[in-house]
């Protein structure tokens, strides 16, 4: 079966991309990815085109992190939705593609397809983030503003397009149900770790004397990593041979920056660019703790982070807010919580964290057995068979 993904994104360091579109390589299934180059790496993902695992990468166009303005964000994927519906209409009619899943965000992107789908190509719409919540919450509006609502509009137009969605998680099957699309329409997956790249290996620094904490991923105002740094340096006289590293991009990174330096903590706080997986799991894994300091806004409060499946894959502990979204899936067994947004909680439970080695193994034990029913391999034959139903059934 031929199938193409489109995606706004880095295929190299975006597991739920790289996970779909590998597993059907693997199973003998040609695969093309349409994403984006990053100018600002030196590796596989500042060339155009490359085979990653038997993937037909494709890169369009170029992508650097900083949109802090609405109208830049918006210019930027619009300008995606051209290129790969010109790029994408021109591999069709070569590869005449069986399937083509697009990853929102946005969730327009689906209109890349629109000849393929005219030809009789099956759409799938994955929805990561949710548009509206994720729009208003990156760019400080409301609800009540014009832009959410016509969000909406775009989310049910999208969804009608499309011949089957994937949601990210059980809360925002809900919210989309209720507003934009019917359930039997909606199947979903939550970002399941991939156990070939993050698995729980020996660590090469163990004789280090150093704490290390980590945190991978997008830098962006819900991901609260602000509430992490202030956290660590109201306690930097505590601190002894620590340091907490972050490893991403994001139009929060230069705030960061500049609190590490009021509060005189760079010593404390390192920052390292986007990395591929397989090297954000060789990272991770050297860790002593995980932080996932996400805010309860109307998006951060129920998107869910992968980076925790990820954590408890390598065997390293997590403190994580205490989110509707996590608190849903998880528990005080498996990961360490605090209130959400609040500093000195937080900072506290770091504390608590370094001193207490028996908490920390015994969330990693108990975090060994829950990961085992969260693995992509016990799930990746559900997505074979959505696919292939999809192509029977219209």
């Amino acid at each position: 079966m031929n199938v193409c993904m489109v995606a706004y994104t880095f295929y190299e360091g975006d597991n739920r991309v790289r996970r779909y579109a590998e597993a059907l390589a693997a199973r003998g299934d040609h695969v093309d990815v349409i994403a984006l180059l990053d100018p600002l790496s030196q590796g596989e993902s500042s060339k155009k085109f490359t085979v990653l695992n038997k993937v037909n990468v494709y890169r369009i166009q170029k992508r650097i992190i900083n949109e802090k303005n609405k109208f830049t964000y918006f210019f930027r994927i619009i300008s995606f939705l051209i290129r790969s519906f010109c790029f994408l209409t021109i591999k069709y009619f070569k590869f005449r593609y069986k399937v083509i899943h697009i990853h929102s965000i946005p969730d327009f992107e689906v209109f890349a397809a629109l000849i393929p789908k005219l030809f009789g190509s099956k759409i799938i719409l994955d929805i990561h983030d949710i548009v509206p919540e994720f729009y208003i919450s990156k760019f400080g509006l409301n609800k009540k503003s014009l832009i959410f609502k016509l969000l909406i509009f775009v989310e049910k137009v999208s969804t009608l397009f499309s011949n089957h969605i994937i949601i990210a998680n059980d809360l925002w099957v809900e919210k989309l149900t209720n507003r934009s699309v019917k359930k039997e329409k909606c199947s979903v997956y939550l970002n399941y770790p991939d156990l070939n790249i993050f698995y729980k290996r020996e660590k090469k620094n163990k004789n280090t004397k150093k704490f290390i904490a980590v945190y991978p991923g997008s830098i962006n105002w819900h991901q609260g990593l602000d509430i992490a740094v202030k956290a660590i340096g109201s306690i930097k006289e505590k601190l002894n041979n620590f340091e907490f590293h972050i490893y991403g991009d994001g139009p929060e990174k230069n705030n960061l920056i500049k609190i590490s330096d009021e509060m005189k903590i760079n010593h404390l706080i390192k920052f390292y660019g986007i990395k591929p997986l397989e090297e954000i799991a060789e990272i991770a894994s050297e860790a002593d703790l995980g932080i996932v300091p996400k805010r309860k806004d109307s998006f951060g409060n129920e998107a869910f982070s992968t980076k925790i499946f990820e954590f408890m894959s390598l065997g390293v502990p997590v403190i994580s807010s205490d989110t509707k979204i996590d608190k849903f899936y998880f528990n005080d067994d498996v990961i360490e919580f605090f209130i959400s947004g609040n500093e000195k909680d937080l900072s506290n439970k770091i504390l608590e964290m370094i001193k207490n080695e028996k908490r920390r193994n015994e969330i990693i034990k108990n975090s060994k057995e829950f990961i085992k029913n969260y693995s992509w391999d016990k799930h990746k034959n559900r997505y074979f068979n959505l696919l292939d139903l999809n192509i029977k059934k219209h």
